[in-house]
């Protein structure tokens, strides 16, 4: 059920440099074309930087690793595509439905295939409310026990991020932000949370990867890069606007997985599109730190 493409599976034959990268973000987290021209971007990125990418998705029934550009347009283009986390798996594959993976259903499959860096915008956490709704996404369960390391924004600003990273901890998941002293909150360089751990190369934290798997540390690091300065939204300007956000899917009665796309096109509609530039930037700077990342990893 498994399905490598060749050059992802040449590169895992000669060791070479691999960057896994999600495909919800295709389909569920921006609008056509951006979405499917970000895509492209970014596995051209992680070219350009000496690694070989592996966007995730499922189709036919199949795990697939490494994608074509028309799977691509495919996942970013047809308005049927499921999103998919770990418990949708085993439904959308059964089924043969074209499947968009989450952070983590693609950590499990990069695991699968064997890949040690996974590139994405934004981890799922906590949610706002989560004391009462209990709505907690399972890529923090998933970082719990899968050897597949995450480099992202932060974790969505839409989120609680001092209790997503509170849980975090309570999971023994490290988290390490790349660069700053301050935990970034995806569109913002800051969330006004001071990070865990501060690395400032990408030796150090190969380096660190190797030594939490050596000595047997199942799970994944979170490594937090700050969106690139030219794309930082102020988290005090961005707050406003996820509040309406949030009082929005109130109204409609959002809830569960619909929730995150809901809130991401609200922000994009009210920002003029700025929140939309820094989620582009954001991602793409992403994928350059977790290629050289993974370039150090398989150096060593």
């Amino acid at each position: 059920m498994l399905v490598i493409a060749e050059e992802v599976q040449e590169a895992l034959h000669e060791k070479k440099p691999i960057v896994a990268l999600e495909s919800t973000i295709i389909s569920h987290g921006m609008p056509y074309p951006q979405n499917v021209e970000t895509a492209l971007d970014v596995e051209k990125t992680v070219r350009d930087e000496g690694a070989v990418p592996a966007t995730i998705a499922l189709f036919d029934g199949k795990m697939h690793v490494g994608l074509r550009a028309d799977d691509i347009n495919r996942l970013g283009s047809q308005g049927d595509v499921q999103k998919v986390s770990i418990r949708d798996m085993a439904l959308v594959l059964s089924q043969g439905k074209t499947g968009s993976t989450t952070v983590s259903a693609t950590m499990r499959i990069a695991s699968m295939a064997g890949i040690a860096l996974f590139a994405t915008g934004g981890i799922g956490g906590v949610h706002r409310g989560a004391e009462s709704s209990m709505d907690i996404s399972n890529d923090l369960m998933e970082m719990a026990k899968t050897n597949v390391a995450v480099v992202s924004a932060g974790v969505k600003s839409i989120l609680d991020i001092g209790r997503t990273l509170e849980f975090l901890e309570t999971l023994g998941v490290p988290v390490v932000t790349f660069g700053s002293d301050q935990f970034p909150s995806f569109y913002s360089s800051s969330s006004g949370f001071k990070s865990p751990f501060r690395l400032d190369k990408e030796t150090a934290i190969a380096s660190m990867l190797h030594a939490k798997w050596r000595a047997g540390l199942e799970g994944s690091v979170l490594i937090a890069c700050p969106v690139p300065a030219a794309y930082d939204i102020p988290a005090s300007k961005m707050e406003g606007v996820i509040q309406k956000a949030m009082e929005a899917a109130n109204t409609a009665h959002i809830t569960g997985k619909a929730i995150t796309p809901f809130l991401l096109k609200f922000i994009a509609d009210h920002t003029a599109g700025e929140s939309l530039k820094a989620n582009i930037g954001l991602i793409k700077n992403n994928a350059v730190v977790a290629a050289r990342i993974a370039k150090a990893y398989h150096a060593t």
